[in-house]
């Protein structure tokens, strides 16, 4: 199968049965997990004792060979199977007089290279980029230029909303310069950049969620750790922030009173989390929803409460023009006059502390981080999450979760967890509100690139250098490791560091150096609900999903994530075209 290979043990030891158990390389302090019994060779070297088994081929295995005399260890072998790959594994005694065991493996048919369908991807896309930029330059050539116009007689599309939540709408003008830019240089008070980040984040959002090829890689990490996937979920909720400074500075300064607002804010929020919960439901493959199995948390059910916290707390301090605060430190302008936001986040995150080192969870040692299972050595198999778990569990229910988390795989963990319970919402909370403070940054100093950058780069240290500290640089034994299941502090700091430096390249590109338009992650970035929602509402129908030839193919499922992505791009780029945009 994908990602397995085949692995053929021959026991050349007489009148001795072999144990084969292997351990993962990403599974930390795992128990050995069995495969398969060898039996003895029955004296003659031709006919020994064998047995066939998969192996897993995303990560390194360490086979331990047990012997039935005593159980006692012959040997242990590190070895990264090859997807595909036909292997043998021959166990037997040096020389006839002596008893040291040799364990070697022996390659019967190489594997396959099964990361050669992203080189072709890769190139592809680079073609149509390569494409697309000839043609834009082929278009400053005069006589190119004007047969293109009177072909395609394009209008101009204006910037209509200023959230990054947005409901179908048209706009009445229409630009009446016939020639079309890439953005138009009239309408540049809406940071593309910001747009450009937000669609970067929902198109990797979108891949991974359809499969990305099926490449570990692109699938979340099975506990402590990043993978790609683990990325674009808190860049949304930064960017989220962002956008709610701007929103609500501009909504203030057209007159609308703070009551209005909240309203919005409240109906906004509450549309969310209804839609997370009843259209965007995972449990809908288990059937009909019902009470009794209904998906309470969600990724929109998170992202409405934390919206709802953040802007609810931001249109307390905030004013209709930014800039006119005093201060007796102007270098902190953006932060200083809103120390009340900032003690309001301090307390949020001393109750995750308290609550995640401190609360007694049954059968669970207090301020357990594992992933229980077959972690820390199969000590504690029902503590999957610690107190995160134990809290949805306690007051959701059991069946009102998330029922295959990321964890079982690896780590063999039966209990249910959800990645976007409630203890975890605390620090998406925190994350939104570090995407508010670049939305500040912008609104403080605007205009002032240098002042911008500058202080995107001192955030991204500072979150970085916390990090480090809450980490100590190490996957496993920092003091909160990074964990995208429990939505760690240090999680949120690091993805808070990439948000800041990827903000900060964009906004060069973007925004002050205008090098590029930010297509095609513009145009999603402009219709990032509908976009997330219909993903997942035509997830399984054509042409977003057909019956594949060979459902092992790493290639057939690449080429089919990519389609469905791309397609959704596409979708955007209509809609943007056309003047539609859907806001909530």
């Amino acid at each position: 199968r994908m990602d397995q290979a085949l692995l053929l043990v021959r026991n050349e030891l007489p009148e001795q049965e072999l144990r084969l158990s292997a351990l993962s390389g990403s599974c930390h302090r795992c128990l050995y997990r069995f495969l398969a019994f060898v039996p003895p060779s029955n004296g003659s070297l031709a006919e020994p004792g064998t047995a066939a088994v998969a192996v897993d081929t995303q990560h390194p295995l360490t086979l331990l060979v047990n012997g039935s005399a005593a159980d006692r260890e012959l040997c242990t072998i590190q070895y990264h199977f090859g997807e595909f790959g036909n292997y043998s594994l021959v166990v037997k005694t040096l020389s006839t007089s002596t008893t040291t065991v040799s364990c070697d493996v022996v390659i019967n048919e190489g594997p396959i290279n099964s990361y050669l369908p992203i080189l072709f991807a890769f190139l592809v896309y680079t073609g149509i980029l390569a494409i697309l930029i000839v043609g834009h330059l082929s278009m400053k050539i005069g006589p190119v230029r004007n047969w293109v116009y009177k072909k395609l007689s394009p209008r101009e599309t204006d910037r209509l909303i200023n959230s990054e939540l947005g409901s179908p709408n048209t706009t009445d003008s229409i630009n009446s310069d016939p020639t079309p830019r890439l953005w138009s240089t009239a309408s540049r008070q809406r940071l593309r950049s910001l747009d450009t980040f937000r669609g970067l984040s929902l198109i990797i959002m979108v891949f991974v969620n359809y499969g990305g090829g099926k490449y570990w890689f692109f699938k979340h990490e099975s506990w402590n750790g990043l993978t790609v996937a683990d990325l674009v979920f808190p860049w949304f909720v930064f960017i989220m922030g962002t956008s709610i400074s701007l929103s609500l500075s501009s909504m203030l300064s057209w007159g609308n009173s703070k009551q209005k607002i909240l309203g919005k804010i409240l109906w906004r929020s509450f549309l969310l989390i209804l839609l997370g919960i009843i259209v965007v439901n995972p449990n809908y493959c288990l059937g009909p929803l019902s009470w009794d199995n209904l998906r309470i948390p969600g990724v929109l059910q998170r992202l409405g409460f934390s919206y709802l916290v953040v802007a609810a707390l931001e249109l307390l301090f905030t004013r209709a023009e930014a800039g006119t605060l005093e201060t007796p430190c102007p270098a902190l302008q953006d932060i200083l006059p809103f120390w009340p936001q900032w003690i309001f986040i301090l307390v949020l995150e001393t109750i995750w502390l308290c609550l995640t080192f401190l609360l007694p969870v049954p059968g669970c040692p207090r301020g357990y981080l594992g992933p229980g299972g077959i972690g820390d050595f199969g000590n504690y198999p029902n503590c999957t999450g610690g107190a995160a778990g134990y809290i949805d569990r306690l007051l959701l229910g059991e069946k009102h979760i998330y029922q295959h988390p990321s964890s079982s795989v690896i780590y063999q963990t039966t209990m249910p967890y959800d990645p976007e319970g409630i203890l975890g919402t605390i620090n998406t909370i925190v994350m939104a509100f570090l995407g508010l403070q670049a939305g500040k940054i912008l609104l403080f100093y605007k205009d002032q690139h240098k002042q911008i950058m500058s202080r995107f780069v001192a955030w991204s240290i500072v979150m970085g250098v916390i990090s480090a500290i809450l980490t100590k640089c190490s996957k496993e034994d920092g003091f909160i490791p990074i964990n995208k299941n429990l939505w760690s502090i240090s999680y949120v700091t690091t993805m808070s560091c990439f948000a800041f430096l990827l903000l900060l390249l964009m906004y060069y590109l973007v925004d002050v150096k205008r090098l590029w338009s930010g297509a095609p992650f513009f145009y999603p970035g402009m219709n990032s609900i509908l976009v997330y929602i219909g993903h997942e509402v035509f997830e399984n129908y054509f042409p977003f999903k057909w019956k594949m030839q060979d459902s092992q193919s790493h290639a057939e499922h690449l080429t089919q994530n990519l389609t469905a992505t791309t397609l959704w791009v596409i979708i955007a780029y209509l809609l943007y075209r056309k003047r539609i945009f859907w806001k909530i």
